[in-house]
């Protein structure tokens, strides 16, 4: 029979086909490997859920996975010049009644967004994403927040 590599203990030998080690919370610690995951959009009813390795990481990069719904990965669409930074339009009430749209720039690039964004999803907290980015803390929530309230995240 089989024994844990960290503590000696007798595997069961349906355990023992995949893994060397005990189900104790020592051996759990000590052999135990976490793998990053990321959710994939694929479609309106599902997402795809990939394990983060360096294959995954250019597939993203390249647009592989682009979600049409967010339309915050891969490369930016034909009615945005490359590099420029998206806009936000707000609605604005005029005098008369009439909606007009108003047009600010946002004080971030498309691509520290989509960083922020896939550090977010990865669980990373807003303190850390800045520190990777050498954004601000509060420019970091202000990138979650303004995409949570788009519908986008």
């Amino acid at each position: 029979m089989d024994k844990c590599i960290t503590c000696g203990q007798e595997l069961h030998p349906e355990r023992a086909k995949k893994y060397n080690y005990c189900m104790s919370a020592e051996c759990q610690d000590k052999n135990a490997k976490s793998l990053t995951m990321v959710a994939v959009g694929v479609n309106k009813a599902a997402e795809q859920y990939l394990i983060l390795d360096e294959r995954t990481k250019e597939e993203l990069a390249s647009g592989k996975y682009h979600d049409q719904r967010r339309q915050l990965f891969g490369r930016p669409g034909p009615s945005q010049a490359a590099g420029a930074p998206p806009v936000l339009t707000r609605k604005a009430q005029s005098p008369s009644g009439a909606t007009a749209r108003k047009v600010t720039r946002q004080p971030w690039s498309r691509s520290q967004q989509k960083l922020a964004l896939l550090y977010n999803e990865q669980g990373l907290r807003p303190e850390e994403i800045a520190e990777k980015l050498g954004l601000s803390t509060y420019l970091v929530t202000q990138i979650i927040l303004n995409t949570r309230s788009r519908g986008k995240l």
